[in-house]
């Protein structure tokens, strides 16, 4: 192996990559600001990318070299983490630091390799989502208004819980309700992610909390003003929610997984439950792709499989 001990990577590289690599990492601290941990990832995985090409070509490789790598190079360097049991998740970083590189040469006018950003990089499982059961998700609606020292907070709370539990909204959306469009008739027009509107609608249950809630606050403000406000009159805080989130389920032993966010899944998993169409609760939910929504279908077939082992007698068997 030629070349010196590079200070960025921790092995041999050539001369115009060392070079290069020290200004990348220049602008990484200085343009992109990145965190001390960041970097490290970065640089982690960009050595160990230079390290798999080092040993496939046989020599380290100089700038023209990377400049001419082709798409199966970069995917025999993917399948080389995947036989060595590199997750895809990691994978899937690898590739977005590599990447970052890669579009940095091009800005910068260093090389120019389209090959990089022709090919899709290993698919991530996302983690299904964590509902709480039907009996957990009332029980919790009743406990969180009891708590609080003031009786209004306490249905501002029940409130908020219900609307995300009962039409299926994402906390922002929620908070970001004004009082006139309080959900006090039989729909509701939600702006989501991208600014896209749909309309979901109201059960009477969701009118009845945030009604009271209404009722009982404090602050009797213009039909702009935040529907759901703090103690002291502003537009109540996600991290507000969040921390009486964290007091319920500490209070009635729930995971860590019961969330606000939670609340969100139990409405699109209960609904699947009871026979929603996938569709459907795609729109009601304001999910852009139908795949996002069909990690419910996952979610309730484990549940199903749960009772059956549970219940069926067939399956205590061995």
């Amino acid at each position: 192996m030629t070349g010196k001990q590079n200070p960025v990577l921790g092995f041999a590289a050539q001369p115009d990559v060392q070079d290069t690599l020290v200004h990348w990492r220049r602008w990484m601290e200085s343009e992109r600001n990145v965190s001390p941990h960041t970097l490290t990832a970065y640089i982690g995985d960009v050595a160990t990318f230079l390290e798999f090409i080092t040993g496939y070509q046989g020599k380290p490789p100089s700038m023209n070299d990377l400049a001419a790598l082709t798409v199966t190079d970069f995917r025999s360097w993917l399948s080389h983490l995947a036989m060595k049991g590199i997750g895809s998740n990691s994978r899937s970083r690898a590739l977005s630091s590599v990447r970052n590189l890669f579009r940095w040469l091009d800005r910068d006018g260093r090389l120019h390799n389209p090959a990089i950003n022709t090919f899709s990089g290993p698919r991530i499982k996302r983690p299904a989502p964590k509902p709480l059961t039907v009996l957990d998700a009332d029980r919790l609606l009743e406990e969180s208004e009891k708590e609080p020292d003031e009786p209004w907070v306490g249905k501002r709370d029940r409130a908020l819980f219900t609307l995300l539990y009962g039409c299926g909204l994402r906390i922002s959306e929620a908070l970001n309700l004004t009082r006139r469009e309080a959900p006090l008739g039989e729909t509701l027009r939600v702006t989501g992610k991208g600014n896209k509107e749909r309309i979901v609608p109201v059960l009477p249950a969701v009118t009845e909390a945030v009604r009271a809630y209404m009722d009982a606050c404090p602050y009797r403000q213009g039909p702009e003003a935040p529907l759901f406000v703090g103690v002291r009159g502003g537009q109540l805080a996600p991290a507000i929610a969040q921390r009486r989130m964290r007091d319920l389920r500490r209070l009635m032993g729930l995971p860590e997984t019961a969330t606000p966010h939670a609340l969100r899944h139990s409405f699109a998993t209960h609904l699947l439950a009871d026979g929603g169409d996938l569709r459907a609760i795609q729109d009601l939910l304001g999910h852009a792709s139908l795949s996002t929504t069909q990690r419910y279908t996952d979610v309730e077939s484990e549940q199903l499989m749960q009772v059956y082992r549970s219940a069926h007698p067939r399956a205590k068997k061995v």
